[in-house]
């Protein structure tokens, strides 16, 4: 995947990230709605949590529409420790196939359905999760990972 978006690395630095860039290692790219909200953020720390275990077996990288202005608070508000990408014109999501037509209270509009991939070290989709659940989810994803 030759785009480049927006984003932050590891440590926080606002830098361009292409997907291109992660092979040869094994991804976990997990896309969620929004920065700061409650299912999003519990997510976010869950991954964070736990990445030593996941780093020994994969990269983890979070999307979703959200501005990088809106990532660096996310990331100091709750300590996050691996990337995220800025994807405000969905075009990742749309690659993936996660920007869909939601409902809520009876009003329709689109966004992210909270989803997760592990791609191969050629960027090929290893596993999907969708509609995903946040609770238990990380464990599921090391489960898979071995």
């Amino acid at each position: 995947m030759k785009e480049v978006f927006a984003g932050l690395d590891k440590d926080g630095n606002e830098v361009n990230i292409s997907l291109d860039n992660f092979k040869g290692e094994r991804v976990v790219l997990y896309f969620y709605p929004k920065d700061n909200t409650s299912g999003c953020t519990q997510e976010a720390c869950d991954f964070r949590d736990n990445l030593n275990r996941l780093t020994a077996k994969a990269t983890v990288i979070g999307v979703s529409p959200d501005s990088v202005k809106s990532h660096i608070k996310f990331r100091q508000n709750h300590g996050l420790n691996f990337p995220l990408i800025s994807d405000p014109e969905h075009k990742l999501a749309e690659k993936f196939n996660v920007w869909k037509e939601k409902s809520m209270y009876g009003r329709k509009y689109m966004g992210i359905e909270r989803s997760t991939f592990v791609l191969d070290k050629d960027g090929n989709i290893e596993k999907e999760w969708r509609k995903v659940k946040v609770k238990g989810h990380v464990d599921e994803v090391l489960a898979f990972l071995g």
